[in-house]
């Protein structure tokens, strides 16, 4: 396992429980405003933690975090996520998993397995603005089948867009509520140019407080929950 960083603790990162943050390196998507430049980009990859010394710290943590948030990066890219997930499970802890929903045959077994208490899915653009978003060829049924499964399974979920101006606009935000329909929880995140994979976005903003209220206003005509992050 490609294991590009670790959270010891974080309070907000698995809704109601106290949780480590665990990032996998590597990604099959290159959005620009990426905030995580260090797991996307090979020429900025650090040296991995060994999974035997986090699997350590997870026994040591235990009684003490209530769940582990497994995020990148991409983590459904990694071959061995399965049996990683196992063995954090084995713990005793709940798993989280971030994930772009570009493989929906591994969040499918991932779920099917039941090695996932929670998952977050990242919709980036409407399915026909995908590939100008995140900069590679994308299966759009993929990101399709993705959402869908997860609307029809029983784990708690939420879907999450990250608002950048100049990428979106906001017929297109309005456009993922649509495929999002029936959702129950939907995250507007705003965008914070702190590090990006391309320096430029590190000039670009978010929409206006006021404006994404709006918009959120629009989607909770779709959506049963929308929430501004």
């Amino acid at each position: 396992m490609k294991i590009g960083g670790l959270q010891r603790v974080s309070l907000i990162d698995y809704p109601g429980l106290i949780c480590a943050v665990i990032f996998l390196q590597g990604c099959n998507f290159k959005c620009p405003y990426c905030h995580n430049p260090e797991l996307v980009d090979p020429g900025l990859f650090r040296s991995c933690i060994k999974e035997s010394d986090l699997m350590e710290f997870l026994d040591l943590r235990k009684g003490k975090l209530d769940a582990v948030s497994i995020t990148g990066g991409e983590p459904t890219i990694q071959n061995d996520l399965a049996a990683f997930i196992k063995e954090i499970k084995q713990k005793g802890y709940a798993v989280k998993l971030d994930t772009n929903g570009s493989r929906p045959e591994v969040i499918k077994s991932l779920i099917d397995e039941k090695l996932l208490d929670y998952i977050a899915m990242d919709v980036k653009a409407p399915l026909d603005k995908y590939k100008e978003i995140v900069k590679v060829q994308v299966d759009q049924d993929s990101i399709r089948e993705s959402i869908k499964f997860i609307l029809k399974e029983k784990i708690p979920y939420e879907f999450r867009t990250t608002i950048v101006q100049s990428q979106l606009e906001e017929n297109d935000i309005l456009k993922i509520g649509k495929l999002l329909t029936g959702a129950g929880s939907y995250v507007l995140q705003k965008f914070v140019p702190t590090k990006t994979l391309d320096s430029r976005f590190l000039k670009e903003k978010s929409y206006p407080d006021e404006k994404l209220q709006s918009i959120k206003k629009h989607l909770e005509n779709e959506i049963l929950f929308v929430t501004i992050r």
